[in-house]
């Protein structure tokens, strides 16, 4: 019998779907698993084999569970709106619907390649109006909760792709779609307030079975930092104040000057009139870096005296303004005060405009020495009220004194910031918002969802701060919902993450035209029990996610607020150490691997290739030997397939052996060593086979292989005479008496130095372990000259002679 791969594949896909083997059954009594992937957004360039391991791991694990008896739900969906489908449109000349369906038929052709589990009834796709309409629900009760709200606020500005980007979409100060180097722009902006949530999100990392360095990724985006809001006066301003946070509050006597970053609002309102040009020179010349560039530690510092000054909220002394591009409007205020003796980038700063050094705080027994760095803890100096006390109390004394002066108090910052969530392009979800002139700003209603985006002919972004649909009057102009007069539609639309953030909850109830989902199903099958994606949506799409679960979660139409309970981020498939990408000439794509040596080998090389969490190169002669190994495993299991022959202990052995290995190596997703247990296994079985191999091996062998390579396992269960699929039989079970070994190879000692060993029955006692040690001929001629004093016997391991001259 041969082992013709492309033939059996194609043979059990069409049997698949014929009998809607992946369809889940909503109304089963098992318990229920759901297992999902990252969906991927269609790309003109198809999938590659990198793609391929995170979805062959993913159905490894569903047919696994699907096998140990749970009812599995591993839908597949398509995240289609947002820059990467509309920049591959706008290269190719395509208008982005044509284009982006294009590539989801190729994609779901390459998904149905490998064999996978998806139920594609749940299909789901962000670009269409049966789920934008929902996306746009949401945005709708986020307003009417105040987390959605617009804001004229300087933002990140890509010029390439001609929009505004929110901070985690700036990689080293770059766009990390089309690499080009981000500026400022200051735009109206709806915003998301997903720094209301900021304690939550840091909070519920604790409840989570995820990585620790993702935990460790979300926790520093987020940067939740102790400390104290101070208030400085403006000399000449009485109305105005500057706001800083600091985690230093103990080291305010040693403030000399202040620092905005160059964009602060108030810098126009005090620059002094000898000082504007200069400022409005240095500001405009800022708004050109970007945020990375600007934080270089050890770049040279720059900066501008505004001509102004702020007043000590303590000493009443008068502090130079000056504005410098290593402060952020993003961090903290987008104001410092500037402490030069205790913090490096101050004290350059100082050094490099002659501005005063005081010192206040020093080691214990010290004198204070001005003019010179001390990053250490210690004492406070030159401080009244507080010389003398310890870096840690003088924190709260300053704090408890702030708030008796009415000028700060104790508060909480974060790194976080409100998400923006406007993009000036045309392919994505409408903002559901109108404008009149009468009501201001109106949500519209959830009954006249969804808005629909126009079919235009002109897609390309405007670059003017306008989306191409400002441009459409019978889009834009309309009628207030509320006075009937007229009214002008928001013409941004929604970032690519906005239908990622929940698209997993429309999975369990995709055809609702009522809702985006039942709650009943939602709690049912939710939170996803296994989600499995790359490391590079460690910040973005996680994060993003886990706010619009808690949203909702607040909306009561969930009962849970964390969508993933646990997480596997697979590692990357390289080719000569780089990333596989078109523009790199290092593409390995899976149809032509698949018509040399089928879906199943590669399925199989791609969890032999390395440990699933960890970068691996690709190699094709790794591949060639899975392939080989494949048609060795047929081969031995069609010679087999003679006459039954009853089983026996050796075979019982090996059997149990390999499903109890394998199975640990499964519930430890260490794929790689679970492959590598096949090929022991089957090396195991060859020795055996002249004997021939009993039906509870072959049946075994079937069952265990079919998570693997789901072909193959249902041809050999079928050629066992079995007309049911093979994955409506369950994981085989382990019986414990077959792990033990009948014999045990024991060390013995001699005053605690090995001197010899000794095989025994595993179920041998003390007295015979001694007494058989005593007389192996390597351990007499120690024990002749001296007295045993005591005996230390470690059942199974080892016996400890302790003897005396």
């Amino acid at each position: 019998m041969e082992y013709v791969a492309k033939t059996i594949e194609a043979k059990w896909k069409e049997k698949w779907k014929k009998d809607n083997m992946s369809r889940v059954q909503e109304d089963s009594q098992k318990p229920k698993y759901y297992c999902l992937d990252m969906f991927p957004y269609p790309s003109g360039e198809g999938l590659h084999v990198g793609h391929w391991r995170g979805y062959t791991i993913s159905d490894v694990w569903s047919r696994y569970k699907l096998l140990q008896g749970y009812d599995v739900l591993h839908p597949m969906g398509w995240d289609a709106f947002g820059l990467p489908a509309e920049n591959y449109a706008i290269a190719h000349g395509v208008h982005p619907a044509l284009s982006t369906s294009k590539n989801i038929q190729n994609f779901k052709r390459q998904l149905e390649q490998i064999g996978a589990l998806y139920d594609w009834d749940r299909e789901v796709n962000t670009s269409s109006p049966d789920f934008y309409h929902w996306t746009q629900f949401f945005f709708v009760k986020m307003f009417e909760k105040g987390l959605a709200y617009r804001k004229k606020m300087p933002i990140n500005w890509c010029p390439s792709c001609k929009t505004g980007l929110a901070n985690e979409e700036v990689v080293d100060g770059c766009c990390d779609r089309c690499g080009a180097e981000v500026t400022k722009r200051e735009m109206n902006q709806w915003m998301l307030k997903i720094t209301a949530y900021a304690d939550r999100l840091l909070d519920d990392l604790d409840k989570l079975e995820w990585p620790e360095h993702v935990k460790r990724m979300q926790r520093a985006w987020i940067g939740r930092s102790e400390g104290a809001r101070i208030l400085f006066g403006v000399a000449g301003h009485p109305d105005e104040q500057i706001e800083v946070f600091s985690t230093r509050p103990d080291t305010l006597y040693g403030a000399t000057y202040m620092v905005l970053a160059p964009e602060h609002p108030l810098v126009q309102k005090i620059s002094t009139t000898e000082k504007q040009n200069e400022v409005n020179a240095y500001v405009e010349e800022t708004l050109k870096k970007s945020a990375v560039s600007r934080q270089i530690v050890d770049k040279s510092k720059t900066g501008v005296f505004t001509g102004a000054y702020a007043i000590h909220p303590l000493t009443g002394a008068e502090l130079p303004i000056w504005i410098a591009d290593y402060v952020l409007m993003d961090y903290g205020t987008g104001a410092i005060m500037a402490v030069p003796a205790h913090d490096e980038r101050d004290f350059e700063f100082a050094q490099t405009f002659g501005l005063p050094i005081r010192t206040v705080v020093t080691e214990p027994g010290k004198e204070a020495e001005d003019g010179v760095l001390y990053l250490g803890d210690g004492v406070l100096v030159n401080s009244e009220g507080l010389n003398g006390l310890t870096v840690a109390d003088a924190k709260k004394a300053m704090i408890q004194l702030l708030e008796e002066k009415k000028k700060g108090e104790q508060t909480i910052s974060y790194r976080l910031r409100d998400w923006v969530f406007a993009r000036q392009r045309y392919w994505g979800e409408p903002i559901p918002i109108l404008y009149c002139d009468t009501c201001g700003t109106v949500p519209v209603p959830v009954d006249d969802l969804p808005v629909r985006l126009p079919d235009v002919e002109k897609y390309e972004p405007t670059g003017t701060g306008e989306s191409p649909l400002a441009a459409i009057p019978e889009f834009v102009n309309t009628t207030c919902p509320r006075c009937g007069g007229a009214a002008r539609r928001e013409t941004d639309t929604m970032p690519q993450w906005a239908g990622s953030s929940w698209y997993f909850l429309r999975y369990v109830d995709p055809h609702n035209p009522n809702a985006p989902f039942s709650k009943e199903k939602a709690d049912a099958w939710l939170p996803v029990d296994m989600y499995i994606g790359g490391v590079e949506h460690a910040v973005l799409h996680l994060l993003y996610a886990r706010f619009f679960t808690k949203v909702i979660h607040d909306l009561q139409m969930i009962d849970f607020d964390e969508p993933f309970q646990h997480l596997f981020t697979q590692g990357m498939i390289t080719l000569n150490g780089a990333k596989m990408s078109k523009s790199k000439g290092n593409v390995v794509s899976p149809d032509e691997i698949i018509d040399k040596y089928g879906a199943d080998a590669l399925r199989m090389y791609e969890m032999f290739v390395g440990p699933p969490e960890d970068e691996a190169e690709w190699n094709t002669n790794g591949l060639e030997g899975v392939a080989r190994f494949l048609q060795r495993l047929y081969r031995l299991f069609a010679q087999a397939m003679g006459e039954p022959v009853p089983a026996r202990d050796s075979l019982n052995k090996l059997r149990h052996r390999f499903v109890a290995t394998l199975t640990e190596r499964m519930e430890q997703f260490r794929f790689n060593t679970a492959v590598s247990a096949f090929m022991e296994y089957i090396n195991a079985l060859q020795a055996e086979s002249a004997h021939g191999l009993d039906l509870a091996t072959l049946e075994t062998l079937a069952v265990c292989l079919s998570p693997f390579a789901p072909h193959l396992g249902e041809e050999l269960w079928s050629l066992l005479g079995h007309s049911s699929s093979v994955f409506a039989t369950s994981w085989p079970k382990v019986d414990e008496k077959w792990l033990r070994d009948d014999e045990v190879e024991l060390v013995v000692q001699i005053n605690g130095r090995v001197r010899g060993h000794l095989r025994m029955p595993a179920d041998a006692s003390q007295e015979a372990v001694i007494a058989s040690a005593k007389k192996l001929p390597e351990i007499i001629g120690w024990l002749n000259d001296g007295v045993i004093v005591k005996e230390v016997y470690v059942p199974g391991k080892l016996l400890n002679l302790v003897v005396k001259a």
